[in-house]
């Protein structure tokens, strides 16, 4: 089996993984994302698909946090740098990068670059904050065990928001 066929089949088995978890009844269930300082927590069927950061096209004339387009199966994805567009540094390219496509059904065709996969997070064990983040695609915010806040990532007004789509300069 060469590479990118366990590769392919690795995503798959994830995906379904993601997706029968969703399915179970875990409405509470976050994956965490790392993205520059900032972590998040996403709806599980917010999230298309999760995987390796692929050769991507250069746009020019594009925010710094708009890296280009990539082909994933034949459709092209806007790629993001989410810890960047979140007021952060670029992202490093490192081993650890994925790219989370966001669900079909928000009809942006587009991909977050995020620092690191940091699992899947139950709110249920989350000590939920007072205090929000201020911008207008994030929610509530929690606090894990380790101390670390975690804010939650709207991906419907996030595609949604002026300038998230504003990528030209």
């Amino acid at each position: 089996m060469t590479r990118s066929a366990r590769l392919q089949e690795f995503q798959q088995r994830l995906t379904q993984r993601l997706r029968g978890a969703a399915s179970a009844g875990s409405a509470s269930l976050r994956i965490a994302l790392q993205a520059g300082p900032g972590r998040w927590l996403l709806k599980l069927d917010d999230a298309g698909e999760i995987q390796p950061l692929p050769e991507l096209s250069s746009v020019p004339l594009t925010r710094a946090w708009f890296l280009g387009l990539a082909n994933i199966r034949g459709t092209l994805a806007a790629v993001i740098d989410f810890g960047a567009f979140a007021g952060g540094e670029q992202t490093a390219r490192t081993p650890e990068c994925r790219l989370v496509l966001l669900a079909e059904r928000f009809g942006a065709h587009c991909g977050l670059l995020v620092s690191r996969i940091s699992g899947l997070r139950n709110l249920d064990q989350l000590l939920a904050l007072e205090d929000r983040d201020e911008r207008p695609w994030a929610g509530a915010r929690y606090r894990d065990g380790d101390g670390c806040i975690w804010s939650e990532l709207n991906a419907g007004a996030l595609v949604a928001h002026d300038d998230f789509l504003r990528v030209g300069l």
